[in-house]
């Protein structure tokens, strides 16, 4: 798992980042969604969840229910289109279930998807997630604490190297003037 501006970045999910929601395709064909670690630091104690019941349909793009916290009361985005076959019920009986463990016990719902080969093409995923999410990151100020005393406050670089097998990744700090010429040629490992 990655770490990107002290959020957790899993690289075994499917992201859309700009709605902070994330997926994940079960053994038995169902997808996993709930919200991202960028997205519980930005909510801050998730104090209610209110999910939509079993057999309902969400569209990609839409609300699976909503989330409170005590600044904000906001929807979990669907990142894919599908009915509804399992609510968590433990994050409605504990709701900081979602501050405390985000990609595990914290997860929001469970969806029979309608075209998970289709939608799943419009998400990031493994160390490409960790690179989208960076400039969203800076853009909520996630991490900013942490990086605002060095001299390489906005850059990121990605290198899984030999590790990626491991699931280890290594994240390295060049100024962003580097990284764009980097990103721009194909070059390192994105």
């Amino acid at each position: 798992m990655a770490t990107v501006r002290g959020c957790n970045i899993p690289e075994d999910r499917f992201y859309w980042v700009e709605k902070h929601c994330w997926a994940t395709l079960e053994a038995d064909g169902t997808v996993r969604i709930g919200i991202t670690d960028v997205a519980q630091n930005l909510a801050k104690g998730i104090v209610n969840v209110t999910p939509k019941e079993t057999g309902r349909t969400v569209q990609k793009g839409k609300s699976a229910g909503t989330l409170e916290s005590g600044k904000w009361v906001g929807p979990v985005t669907s990142p894919v289109t599908g009915e509804i076959v399992e609510v968590n019920e433990a994050v409605k009986a504990k709701p900081s279930l979602i501050n405390s463990d985000p990609y595990g016990e914290g997860w929001f719902v469970k969806l029979k998807p309608t075209d998970w080969a289709g939608e799943s093409t419009s998400l990031v995923t493994g160390e490409a997630a960790c690179v989208v999410h960076q400039p969203q990151l800076a853009a909520d100020a996630i991490g900013q604490e942490r990086i605002r005393h060095g001299a390489l406050r906005d850059a990121a670089f990605i290198d899984a190297g030999d590790d990626h097998r491991r699931g280890v990744v290594q994240l390295q700090f060049q100024p962003a003037e580097q990284f764009d010429r980097r990103l721009a040629a194909g070059v390192g490992n994105l």
